[in-house]
């Protein structure tokens, strides 16, 4: 006497499959709060372009190649210009150094002051601004291993009023929380700044 083999396929239910996705769910949103508890995604990103020319920087314009070779240190100014002679103001915010080399010879050529003229931009000084609850508000000189804590203590530190649990910290027209507290206990919550980078310490409403 032959007997089928029975075969049972198991097909789950609706709520079954509810509860899954309600796990798995879960399980995510789990996840999620570890990272946004650990403070990794609320640390800001390094700006998109950190070589470009901003308003505030400190240049050197060396003009070579002609009969009157010459060494002109500016800053860009808060409108992103330079002045230079014979030429006048040129738009140097938004470039990198050899962009901006190539439209100073190009206005020098064009405006016929001088036939060829060899142009080379060196950054001579960067800045990011410390502002609010400190003690000395104000520009500290960028250098490439300037952090956040770094900035504040050269602006003098924190005053009696700093909410330093809830510091403004401005880059590419974002702005990000640091708290200065958890910085200082855990280093890796103290970030790395990039010149143009702008901190607000605001005062404690207590």
């Amino acid at each position: 006497m032959n007997t089928a083999a029975r075969h049972t396929h198991f097909l789950p239910t609706g709520g079954m499959l509810f509860r899954y996705f309600l796990v798995v769910f879960a399980l995510l949103a789990i996840v999620g709060c570890e990272t946004t508890d650990n403070g990794l995604e609320e640390l800001p990103k390094a700006p998109k372009q950190a070589a470009v020319l901003r308003s505030g920087d400190g240049i050197e314009v060396l003009l070579q190649g002609i009969p009157d070779p010459s060494v002109n240190e500016v800053q860009i100014d808060d409108q992103g210009y330079i002045s230079l002679p014979y030429i006048g103001k040129v738009r140097a915010s938004g470039l990198a150094p050899s962009e901006l080399a190539a439209d100073i010879r190009k206005a020098y050529v064009d405006q016929k002051i001088y036939r060829s003229v060899d142009i080379s931009v060196r950054v001579t000084d960067r800045f990011v601004y410390v502002g609010g609850e400190v003690a000395n508000p104000g520009r500290v000189i960028w250098t490439p291993d300037l952090t956040f804590l770094k900035a504040i203590q050269s602006a003098g530190g924190f005053s009696l009023y700093a909410r330093e649990g809830a510091v403004q910290l401005s880059r590419d027209q974002q702005t990000y929380q640091v708290d200065a507290d958890k910085a200082q206990n855990q280093p890796q919550f103290d970030p790395k700044l990039y010149p143009g980078d702008s901190i607000n310490v605001p005062r404690s409403p207590f």
